[in-house]
């Protein structure tokens, strides 16, 4: 069985839990080491359930055990988007059993989960976001690799897990390499000001850095960066400098993708810079630029400002 890390729940030595060790192993070859992570964590939840209820043949995993192991999840509490994605994790994980041969077909087609919310991104105000960026740091290697990594998120509109993991050979001139979801690689251009802290950064990267270190962005002991480590640095610097709301590497790919698009109106460069494989997906955008224009328009059109008490007094209003 593969050891397993604080991020990775280990799992106990019955039948189900070694395939379900066989399976991760098998999505590791195409998947990314955050899906193969996240789809652990999710059948781990299964594996603790299975063997409270004495169940160990991975042959048992019928519709209505599985619908069991859902409903125990939403009773604890879990949201509608984690059981979704639990949801997600046994399918995967049931077509699987299903292509070995032990189970028959897949069971997990006839089980709903709680419809998610639709939450729509909210970017950190332009004006607030300049002002944040512009505050100087303190000169040190440190100050000047946060700098970098806040500078390239807004720049390029970086998912977390792409910033992470990029070694010094993916940058190129304005440009940057970067694999994306289904390990897709695509160039995203580097704005003038993340050049700017990009070269600074790589001008003293090596008193932290050995040598032998391919990794962009490196902690104190001069290996990579991790992923909490990323969020807990932008969660403390929009404390130090004043930014009066809570700042995470998702933000600020959504303030990239919403004032890119308030500016281009070109949803389809959007589309392949953010690395969506469907339109869709960057469509919330146009929704959310629909409501800023919508308040706009509440805001300073004459008709809409006209109240429904001033409706009622115009004549045209009395029978």
């Amino acid at each position: 069985m593969a050891n397993s890390t604080l991020d990775e729940p280990s799992l106990a030595e019955t039948p189900i839990a070694k395939r379900v060790e066989a399976f991760l192993a098998a999505l590791a070859s195409h998947a990314s080491p955050a899906t193969v992570a996240a789809y652990r964590h999710d059948l781990a939840a299964l594996c603790r359930f299975t063997e409270r209820r004495d169940v160990t043949d991975p042959a048992a995993l019928d519709t209505a055990l599985l619908r069991a192991f859902l409903g125990a999840e939403r009773s604890r509490g879990l949201a509608p988007r984690s059981l979704a994605r639990r949801r997600a994790a046994l399918s995967r994980f049931a077509d699987y059993l299903v292509k070995q041969g032990v189970l028959v077909d897949n069971p997990v087609g006839l089980l709903r989960t709680p419809k998610q919310p639709s939450h729509l991104p909210r970017p950190v105000d332009v004006d607030a976001l300049a002002r944040f960026l512009d505050t100087p740091h303190d000169g040190s290697p440190l100050g000047m690799r946060d700098q970098a990594i806040l500078e390239l998120f807004y720049s390029s509109g970086l998912r977390l897990a792409e910033l992470a993991a990029l070694d010094l050979g993916d940058l190129q001139n304005s440009r940057v390499r970067v694999i994306g979801k289904g390990g897709k690689p695509r160039q995203v251009p580097v704005g003038r000001r993340a050049q700017q802290a990009l070269a600074e950064w790589l001008g003293c990267r090596s008193v932290l850095a050995p040598i032998t270190e391919q990794a962009l962005f490196v902690g104190q002991r001069g290996q990579r960066l991790g992923h909490r480590a990323i969020q807990k640095r932008l969660a403390q610097l929009s404390l130090a400098r004043g930014l009066p709301e809570h700042l995470h590497p998702h933000r600020l790919r959504h303030s990239f993708a919403s004032h890119l698009l308030e500016s281009s109106q070109d949803l389809r460069a959007v589309q392949e810079l953010l690395g969506h494989a469907n339109l869709s997906t960057t469509q919330i955008y146009t929704r959310l630029d629909w409501q800023h224009l919508a308040t706009s328009y509440d805001a300073a059109h004459p008709r809409a400002k006209r109240g429904l008490s001033d409706r009622k007094n115009s004549p045209r209003s009395k029978p």
